[in-house]
């Protein structure tokens, strides 16, 4: 049965599309079969696992994404004279890793997602209920969340056994934390009956101003409240390289870019290791 962790932030631009990311591109190489779910309406990380010309023609072709899973049909469009009822294994595209052998699944989003706000009522749950139907395919589920607490916030809580957070050692993005400890507290006020853990918060885009007076502030500020809310602080940070967008473009997995650097590699396979094993997701047999 599959572990399912949710990438959340209440503030965007902190890295958590491009973690997320190589998280599932990691577990994809390690032999894991692994399913990507893009929860947010920029559609980042569907465009960088198909990319853009792929994605460009998923849209055109009017081919299912995540909304489906909410409003549960595919509007009359190219190809079709009616609307169409779908599951999702209609929605579900395979291998879109950066390899011929992959095992990697996407459920996309497009921008439209953000219509599913409009009228969130009774909405909360079928992300859960759809991805419940085919949990035991998967060993990793991976839910890229929209930086704002929505129907798709707690679509992301519903379906998911652990939290990621993914965070900048700066002001901007650390005052985002309390909101997202208010948003979990509310969820579970409203479900006792579903567990759900932080497994960790990373700091993300470190670079040498991070060890500057503001970056140590925001350092401080951060540990103060997964100490007050009991959360795990990883040890090993990811830092700021271009070659993550970089990977995304030539298709290619972080240690695998052009000149990428020696050091981007390990800190990522350092904080892989440290993620993996927060959330127990491990080889059971050669």
């Amino acid at each position: 049965m599959a572990i399912t962790v949710s990438f959340v932030n209440m503030k965007g631009g902190v890295g958590k599309t491009t973690l997320a990311m190589h998280a599932a591109l990691a577990a994809d190489q390690m032999g894991f079969k692994v399913l990507a779910v893009d929860l947010d309406p920029q559609s980042n990380l569907s465009q960088s696992l198909l990319g853009a010309q792929r994605y460009r023609k998923h849209l055109d072709a009017n081919k299912p994404t995540v909304i489906q899973i909410f409003e549960g049909y595919l509007p009359s469009g190219k190809g079709t004279t009616s609307p169409t009822s779908l599951g999702i294994n209609d929605i579900i595209q395979s291998g879109v890793g950066y390899s011929w052998k992959s095992k990697l699944d996407l459920i996309p989003s497009r921008f439209e997602l953000c219509n599913t706000l409009r009228k969130p009522d009774g909405k909360e749950r079928r992300l859960a209920e759809s991805l419940a139907t085919v949990a035991d395919r998967y060993d990793l589920m991976v839910i890229d969340c929209a930086p704002t607490d929505s129907v798709l916030t707690d679509a992301a809580y519903f379906a998911s056994r652990y939290v990621l957070i993914p965070i900048k050692p700066e002001f901007m993005a650390t005052i985002g934390l309390p909101l997202l400890a208010e948003s979990l507290k509310a969820f579970r006020s409203r479900n006792k009956d579903h567990s759900i853990d932080i497994c960790g918060i990373v700091f993300v885009n470190s670079s040498g101003y991070s060890s500057g007076p503001e970056g140590r502030q925001s350092v401080n500020d951060v540990t103060i409240v997964a100490t007050q809310e009991g959360w795990p602080v990883f040890t090993n940070r990811v830092g700021y390289s271009a070659s993550y967008a970089k990977s995304g473009r030539e298709g290619r997995p972080i240690a695998r870019t052009s000149h990428v650097r020696n050091s981007t590699v390990s800190d990522f396979h350092k904080f892989k290791d440290e993620f993996f094993n927060a959330i127990g997701l491990r080889k059971t047999s050669p």
